[in-house]
């Protein structure tokens, strides 16, 4: 089981950052992603949630454990659980079984991402992230096992040092808590519409 070690950053002046980058680390993809949250029949913002992601070509459910245990200097540790919806019968029947178990549509996140390898580590993933009416931010993240989180916690601290990312621009605070925090679900484009049938 691989953790997800990343940290989080408001950027000031988008071409600057990426000119920076693209010295440190190689253009890996750039790619837009559409993620509808669900949540168990939600009052406010809820404790848990999972998102399912539609890259263009496929559907991916996804959900992480925060373990705040591990978080020190900015940088947060998740553990991630991940599984792919191969075609659109499974897509029904999974959707069947959310309404079943009475998990609704919540929030809708739309994400345009420039990912960058690290040269020194290219297990060390740089994004550039717009999100719909959000923002852009910076996201450095290393996939660990539990016995590399300091590594990967020191490998994150280095790249935030050579991108000259000051403490007080570190912003862990999640996409769906901003999006919550303004009103915006975007429910009208939920996954779940387009496989009604």
């Amino acid at each position: 089981m691989l953790l997800e070690v990343e940290t989080k950053a408001r950027i000031d002046n988008v071409a600057l950052l990426r000119k920076i980058i693209k010295s440190i680390a190689i253009h890996e993809k750039t790619e837009s992603r559409g993620d509808d949250y669900f949540a168990f029949n939600p009052k406010g913002y809820p404790k848990k949630a999972f998102r399912i992601r539609y890259d263009g070509k496929k559907y991916t459910v996804n959900f992480k454990k925060h373990l705040k245990k591990l978080w020190k200097e900015g940088v947060v540790v998740k553990e991630e659980y991940e599984f792919e919806i191969l075609n659109r019968d499974q897509m029904r029947n999974f959707l069947a079984l959310l309404e079943d178990l009475s998990f609704e549509p919540w929030v809708k996140k739309r994400k345009h991402t420039e990912s960058y390898l690290y040269k020194k580590d290219k297990r060390v993933v740089i994004e550039i992230n717009h999100v719909k009416n959000v923002g852009t931010y910076l996201e450095i993240e290393y996939l660990a096992k539990r016995s590399e989180v300091s590594k990967a916690r020191n490998k994150i601290l280095e790249v935030l040092n050579e991108l000259g990312i000051q403490e007080d621009q570190i912003d862990n605070v999640g996409y769906t808590k901003r999006l919550y925090d303004k009103g915006i679900k975007g429910k009208k484009y939920f996954i779940t519409n387009k496989f009604k049938k």
